[in-house]
């Protein structure tokens, strides 16, 4: 408020301030405080209007200037408040109108006298006056009067950020230590004290954050500080666990809130954190894909999205598959899916690539630390969009995986599951790296990613068992103990939890996870491979392939350790 928006309104003040008698000024005054009740902010006004309504003159300078109403308010404001300060101060004895010190109003309504100060901004009226040969401000009692007529919840507003005496801090602060103990963040406590005592909730805060600031080693709500990304991490991690929590146990309440309180953060940052590292993990990451110069044209985005040629003959056919009789049991599952026509093959991957291409230039244009819901949303759509039909490129092209690792067995690995699982990545890593604008069939390019990643993995097999043969896995095809003594076979289980534990450090999390899930150590029962799958968010042929391999490493090992201790 200490400078003019408007250069001809600050050109008439200097004007008036320097030329104008001290009664006409003091005239101005209050004109230029009615003026502004008057302001509509949707208007524009015309500046010789403007001047007359404020001097009685009729101007001929800037004819053509138009002050916004925002504009025109905040300037007569100062007009209004740089005028009086000019005016000479009338000794109070010469006053005949009823005045009120700014004291008396500061203590007759509650309020700070800052925030008479911007009453005075909405157009509460003041006088000079001289008391004791000192100039102060003085208020008409009629203008303060009729000031709260018009501005009823401005007042009682104003009186919610009154001074606070000594012993309501003491009693925010003692409430605000109870809350604290309870678990409640500083926004809670801050919202239940406010309300509790008739207070702001702005009082409030600043009276417990002046608290702290004094005694920071007694502090009732520490500054946090930043987060860190390993913060956010953890809150992102620790909501996810949460929800999965509500969903499996059918749990109710607000994570949110539990969160803000473990974390000693407000509900606003906590969802804040979780979008900006949603954001990292849909937006932000890395997306690999077969661009072509097709998806430039966006009007062809309805068709790239369409659903695949003979869909409804797909749908028929996936309802009546049934395996071969020759095929085992667990392999059954390969022959569920029935073969794609070469149009619904390129349809398919041109529509992934599509979904990729788009989610990847969603990722150059968003800030993951600025990212919107309805953006994210977006992208969890894109990433699913391309889930779905990865998995359907999958599903319909395993058996090419099984019929190529039944060439294979001759070749001296005798574990189909093996040769099997190994196939299937290579079969995941052909869909993902697979160019359908070349025009060649993918069972072709799939079948000879397959036979090179057998190439490579079954000699590598032979050396393996040549090398650490030890006749049996000690670990995992243990004979049945006939001791009868009940220490020594709790002792034994105990090492073999010991050692069984020790082995599954080798790693990573989440196969880790998987084989305790599968096979139900810790206690907990076994689950099937679709539920291990709806806990992950994955397949349950990618459950599958990850429990072996993870068994492989196990077993190899174990099979170095009996070899180191030879």
């Amino acid at each position: 408020m200490s400078a003019f928006k408007v250069s001809a309104l600050r050109e008439l003040t200097e004007q008036q301030t320097r030329f104008a008698p001290p009664a006409r000024r003091q005239e101005q005054v209050g004109r230029a405080e009615r003026l502004v009740a008057e302001i509509d902010p949707g208007k524009q006004y015309p500046y010789q209007w403007v001047c007359f309504k404020l001097t009685e003159y009729r101007s001929d300078a800037h004819p053509d200037l138009l002050i916004p109403g925002p504009l025109l308010r905040h300037d007569l404001a100062l007009f209004a408040r740089r005028v009086e300060r000019s005016i000479p101060a009338v000794p109070a004895e010469q006053v005949v109108e009823p005045m009120l010190t700014l004291e008396q109003v500061s203590e007759r309504f509650r309020v700070s006298t800052k925030t008479i100060g911007r009453w005075r901004l909405r157009g509460l009226t003041a006088r000079r006056m001289k008391v004791a040969g000192r100039s102060q401000l003085g208020f008409p009692t009629a203008a303060v009067e009729r000031f709260v007529a018009e501005h009823p919840n401005l007042v009682s507003r104003g009186a919610k950020f009154s001074h606070l005496s000594e012993g309501e801090k003491d009693e925010i602060l003692k409430a605000a230590r109870d809350m604290r103990a309870a678990g409640l963040c500083l926004t809670e406590a801050t919202r239940r004290i406010a309300a509790g005592l008739g207070r702001s909730t702005e009082s409030v805060r600043t009276t417990i954050k002046s608290h702290d600031r004094a005694h920071p080693a007694h502090a009732l709500y520490p500054a946090a500080g930043r987060l860190t990304n390993t913060d956010k991490d953890a809150i992102y991690e620790a909501k996810r666990q949460m929800d999965l929590t509500r969903v499996t146990a059918n749990h109710t309440g607000d994570t949110v809130n539990t969160l803000a309180t473990r974390f000693g953060r407000t509900r606003s940052s906590m969802y804040r954190v979780v979008n900006e590292v949603r954001a990292r993990e849909l937006i932000a990451r890395p997306v690999d894909y077969i661009d072509s110069p097709e998806f430039a044209d966006e009007g062809r985005d309805a068709e790239f999205l369409a659903e695949m040629p003979g869909k409804a003959e797909f749908d028929a056919k996936l309802l009546s598959m049934r395996p071969p009789k020759d095929v085992p049991p667990q392999m059954a599952h390969l022959y569920e899916w029935p073969l794609l026509t070469k149009d619904q093959e390129q349809h398919l991957f041109r529509k992934m690539n599509y979904l990729k291409h788009k989610l990847r230039k969603l990722g150059e244009a968003v800030d993951p630390a600025r990212a919107r819901v309805s953006e994210l949303r977006q992208a969890e759509q894109l990433r699913e969009g391309v889930k779905a039909v990865r998995d359907v490129l999958i599903n319909c092209n395993q058996r090419l995986v099984y019929n190529n690792a039944k060439k294979h067995l001759a070749s001296g690995l005798e574990n189909i599951d093996d040769l099997v699982s190994d196939g299937n990545l290579s079969l995941m890593r052909a869909v993902e790296k697979f160019d359908y604008s070349r025009g060649n069939k993918f069972s072709t390019y799939a079948t000879w990613a397959i036979i090179k990643n057998f190439a490579r993995s079954i000699p590598d097999e032979k050396t393996h068992k040549q090398r650490y043969m030890t006749g049996h896995d000690e670990v995992f095809e243990a004979k049945a103990d006939v001791r009868t003594d009940e220490q020594e076979v709790l002792a034994v289980a105990d090492a073999a939890k010991a050692r069984v534990s020790k082995l599954l450090d080798h790693l990573d999390p989440r196969t880790r996870e998987v084989i305790r899930m599968r096979v139900g150590l810790d206690g907990s029962r076994e689950m099937t491979l679709e539920q291990i799958g709806q806990h992950f968010g994955i397949t349950k042929e990618r459950v599958r392939q990850i429990n072996v391999r993870g068994m492989k490493q196990l077993r190899e090992w174990a099979a170095k350790e009996n070899g180191d201790g030879v």
